[in-house]
């Protein structure tokens, strides 16, 4: 009796322990309506049925500042150019003029990319290559709601630009964060509209702060991007990207094509420098010199000095090398050659052609800046004035 006793309670326990499962169980499964957690006693078991959010910081950051992220369309006119084959005069003569007169000479091109409202009259912050030469401008809401939009300022150097949505009023606006307070590993959350996705979000980490744009692989900006690994595609362009408390702290403008999870986007410090200067349609500075340079060290000269095939002989120092005078610029004018290294300006040691471009970028145009060179076994100072680069 004492052993069937014994069977009967563990045949009761055994009976309250899956009944507790199958409850529990039953809520986990159910993918409709999720009951708030409750507790059930079973005699001296208790089964708990755990709760499941609803909610995440990326859900409020979205809550926060999707309102004010936008889809942008565009479209522009472009001359159509017909292939070398069809200006030789035998194809002419064959197919006679008035071929040629029937064909168009123009076309319309559309594009689309994304970009967010700063101010609730409607001006907004997108990537300049988004609207390049656009003639027609089209925003819309994540409401629904459309807008015709001018742009009043580009600036294809930083690939900012800055759009105005035509009579409106009163709209969501991004809080803009502080890109310099970032740390890599932060959270990043991508908005935009890829592929004509409207409200696209994804999400990952700050992978890198400050990755040159050389290294990106887009020598002809002067920028410092933010890498992340939150997917980007195109589309994207100009969208936001976010921080944990939905501020913008990047404007997503690049990727990286033979990669995945590698994609850039500007600092939104560098584009509050700029917003005011591109609202007011006004050129942003960018002084230039006009020098290819090439990075060098003792080690390199030497060798390239050894090499029978070399056309000069390089100062075996470390130093910037000029490795191309482009005609007609300040360099040109200054007296620079190539082959100069260069190891110093304004008294500042030089090591690397970011280092040269970053003091160029920050002295103003015209200004003087005093380039310490080595040529041969001479060491030369000689002064240049830095012009607007977009007047090249």
């Amino acid at each position: 009796m004492k052993r069937l006793g014994t069977h009967l309670l563990a045949l009761i326990v055994g009976a309250i322990l899956t009944f507790g499962t199958l409850r529990v169980s039953s809520s986990q499964a159910d993918p409709i309506s999720v009951p708030p957690p409750q507790t059930e006693n079973l005699g001296t078991f208790v089964a708990q049925r755990p709760a499941l959010s609803r909610g995440s910081f990326v859900t409020a950051a979205i809550a926060r500042t999707g309102p004010a992220v936008v889809r942008i369309d565009t479209a522009r006119t472009v001359e159509t150019r017909l292939p070398p084959m069809f200006e030789d005069p035998f194809f002419r003569e064959f197919f006679g003029d008035r071929f040629f007169g029937q064909m168009p000479q123009e076309r319309r091109v559309s594009g689309q990319g994304s970009g967010f409202i700063i101010d609730a009259d409607g001006v907004i912050l997108t990537n300049a290559h988004v609207v390049s030469g656009a003639d027609e401008v089209n925003v819309t809401l994540q409401d629904g709601r459309e807008f015709d939009a001018t742009v009043l300022g580009s600036d294809p150097v930083t690939d900012l630009a800055v759009v105005k949505i035509k009579g409106a009023s009163n709209l969501p606006v991004t809080p803009l964060g502080d890109s310099d307070r970032l740390e890599v590993g932060d959270w990043a959350i991508a908005v935009g509209s890829p592929g004509g996705l409207n409200n696209t979000v994804t999400l990952g980490i700050i992978s890198t702060l400050d990755r040159p744009s050389s290294q990106v692989g887009i020598p002809d900006k002067r920028l410092n991007f933010l890498q992340t690994d939150a997917a980007i595609n195109p589309g994207n362009s100009g969208g936001p990207l976010l921080n944990a408390a939905g501020e913008a702290i990047g404007i997503n403008t690049a990727i990286r094509a033979n990669a995945t999870g590698i994609g850039f986007a500007i600092p939104i410090n560098k584009a509050k420098e700029l917003k005011d200067i591109l609202a007011s349609g006004e050129q942003v500075p960018h002084p230039y010199v006009g020098i290819e340079m090439r990075d060098i060290t003792p080690e390199l000269a030497k060798r390239s000095n050894d090499d029978p095939n070399s056309t000069f002989i390089l100062p075996e120092v470390e130093g910037v090398l000029i490795w191309r005078i482009l005609p007609d610029t300040p360099a040109a004018k200054s007296g620079l050659r190539r082959g100069d290294v260069i190891v110093e300006i304004d008294g500042r040691p030089v090591t690397t052609g970011l280092e040269i471009q970053n003091i160029v970028e920050e002295s103003g145009i015209g200004q003087s800046l005093t380039f310490k060179v080595r040529r041969s076994n001479n060491s030369l100072s000689i002064t240049v004035k830095p012009a607007q680069l977009s007047n090249r």
